[in-house]
């Protein structure tokens, strides 16, 4: 994931720059590269104007939905009190054409936007192949994440990773200890043993991290598995990842892990099972993030797309001194 500070109109060009990099290293032709320049360049000159600056956040995405490109607009500005009203052609309060947002949404396969007055602003945006048909829905994608790593440093020591092996969906956040490459390649062992791990649960992953992370500097690890048989997300971790579970029946839990580091020191890897009853989020973060947040402060935020959600939290609780991820995933129970 890149991350642009927008502060001034220099940093919309690089925006701009950057974002049709990674478009054309995915493969985008020259037309829909085009696509992407002009919504990376609306939005983050809607940072500028309107948020009195802030961050574009730009990676690819794959997911059920497809794969592409995504943006992700984050500023604590004045906000919008009418976002749809923001969004027709030839509204604006500073005077311009008004015709940025409009754009951003014609030319993007999937739009979302969270924006309240004195809650700032966030806008994802989702670019394919392809012109974006004309009658588009609300994409319902069960999951998204933010992944950064510290200020000053190229590679990040955390990683998330999500996957279906038809038991149902199982997420996973590695925090790599410390930072930089070292962190990285710990967190990447973490990843691979994850992918090569099937049909077991979360504990006996963590076992075989623990064997495949001793060569590295270990990691904080947490695994939540969803078993839709039994309406249930079984949860282990070991060292500290904030996991938590945020639901309309049941409110906010926060799961259990253990003390120690994957790969040195971890006694206990044990499974906590938590019942649920209806669409869940799941929120798994490393140390990067505080945990003071509160959902509750943003009314609708949980309706939105998970990766929108994870933009707001790094926004507004990144501790700025770490690598830092934040990973949604929401659960429909049947």
């Amino acid at each position: 994931m890149r991350l642009i500070e927008v502060r001034d109109v220099s940093q919309v060009a690089e925006a701009r720059r950057t974002a049709v990099a990674l478009a054309e290293a995915h493969g985008f032709d020259e037309s829909d590269a085009g696509r992407v320049a002009i919504v990376a360049t609306e939005l983050a000159t809607n940072i500028l104007k309107h948020g009195d600056g802030g961050n574009l956040l730009i990676d690819s995405f794959e997911d059920a939905s497809g794969a592409g490109i995504e943006c992700l607009a984050l500023d604590t500005g004045a906000g919008m009190a009418d976002v749809a009203l923001s969004m027709r052609d030839g509204h604006s309060t500073t005077g311009t054409a008004g015709n940025g947002l409009g754009a951003v949404s014609r030319g993007s396969h999937v739009t979302d936007i969270y924006s309240a007055p004195g809650c700032g602003t966030a806008i994802m945006a989702r670019l394919q192949k392809g012109r974006p048909g004309q009658n588009r829905e609300r994409e319902h994608s069960t999951y998204g994440a933010v992944s950064l790593p510290m200020r000053g440093e190229e590679a990040c020591g955390d990683a998330w990773c999500r996957k279906d092996d038809g038991s149902g969906p199982t997420f996973m956040v590695a925090d790599g200890l410390g930072h930089g490459p070292l962190a990285a390649q710990a967190a990447h062992a973490a990843t691979r043993t994850f992918h090569a791990s099937n049909d077991v649960p979360p504990s006996e992953m963590l076992i075989a991290m623990h064997g495949a992370l001793r060569p590295t500097r270990g990691a904080a690890i947490g695994i939540a598995h969803f078993d839709p048989s039994g309406r249930q997300v079984v949860f282990a971790g070991v060292g500290n990842i904030a996991a938590t579970l945020v639901d309309t029946d049941n409110g906010v839990r926060r799961m259990i892990s253990n003390n120690g580091t994957i790969g040195h020191i971890a006694r206990r890897m044990r499974d906590f099972t938590y019942p649920i009853t209806t669409t869940t989020l799941v929120i798994l973060a490393s140390d990067g993030l505080a945990t003071s947040w509160d959902l509750a402060s943003y009314p609708g935020l949980t309706s939105h797309h998970p990766a929108l959600i994870a933009g707001v939290l790094w926004r507004d609780f990144n501790r700025g001194r770490d690598d830092v991820t934040v990973f949604v995933g929401r659960i429909e129970v049947a």
